[in-house]
């Protein structure tokens, strides 16, 4: 594959879990991976593996200024994939206001900024994709993980709107829904774990300890969900979502069952809350 012909892949988390996952792939592809990370040493084999198709910037998300220059060293990108992020399990009222403020950093503005920052030039050439790495706790939530849930729910939100706004201008959106990988998501070490109140151990309990016991357990190869997202980046008609594992397929199908089991036992009250009519 000549370099006019690689794409472009700028991978934020690109040295662990499904951004390393999706790195190996793109690179067994023939494509160029700029990787924006935190710590740039830490794609030192991969730089040494492959030199001409690598290429590394330092960037922590929660830095708008360090965005702005990430993209500027990464010129070209054909593919934005927000992947950076990271799992923080406690109830909504054990949830400290700097603990939220940082999910949604990380997890909502910035990704959205970085589609910003890239999107001028996508839309310069008529061409791209913006691949947004959620969960399928961004569809759908339960006891434990409400934040988690809303920093990506958020970003769901937004990029549908998103795909509406540029599709027609030749850039295509993903949102990749994953369930449970192997990815060294739930290491405890990498968890963010609030403060805890007695009366939720009931509730929260559950996924306090059962996460950090999942880890290197999951049934959910990498690999495998990075061959999904390659087969559907800059496929014909492709989907909005892509949702990854029997569990993320099976919980969004039961969240779709719950919505419409609901709009229909409550139809009767919303569809007649208009203004009464005069009758002619």
């Amino acid at each position: 594959m000549s370099a006019v012909e690689r794409r472009r892949w700028l991978i934020t988390g690109a040295n662990s879990g499904f951004g390393a996952a999706l790195t190996e792939a793109v690179l067994a592809s023939g494509d160029e991976v700029v990787a924006a990370v935190r710590r740039p040493a830490s794609m030192a084999d991969v730089v040494a593996a492959h030199p001409d198709r690598v290429q590394v910037v330092a960037l922590d998300v929660r830095d708008a200024a360090a965005a702005e220059r990430a993209v500027k060293e990464a010129g070209r990108i054909d593919v934005l994939v927000n992947n950076a992020g990271y799992g923080i399990v406690g109830a909504i009222e054990e949830t400290g206001e700097e603990e939220l403020r940082d999910a949604m950093e990380v997890m909502f503005h910035g990704p959205l900024r970085l589609t910003q920052l890239v999107l001028p030039q996508m839309r310069e050439r008529r061409g791209g994709a913006i691949v947004q790495v959620s969960s399928m706790g961004g569809f759908l939530s339960f006891a434990g993980v409400g934040i988690y849930s809303a920093a990506k729910g958020a970003l769901e939100l937004a990029s549908e709107a998103l795909a509406a706004e540029v599709n027609s201008l030749g850039i295509q959106v993903l949102i990749v829904e994953p369930g449970e990988f192997r990815t060294g998501f739930a290491t405890p070490a990498a968890l963010t774990f609030t403060g805890s109140i007695a009366d939720y151990a009931e509730t929260v309990g559950a996924i306090r300890d059962g996460l950090p016991a999942s880890d290197q357990q999951q049934a959910g190869d990498p690999a495998k969900a990075a061959a999904a997202i390659l087969a559907v980046v800059g496929a014909a008609n492709p989907p909005l979502r892509l949702a990854l594992g029997p569990d993320s397929v099976g919980a969004i199908r039961g969240k779709l069952a719950a919505v419409a089991a609901d709009l229909d036992a409550t139809a009767h009250l919303g569809l007649t809350t208009g203004f009464d009519t005069d009758a002619e």
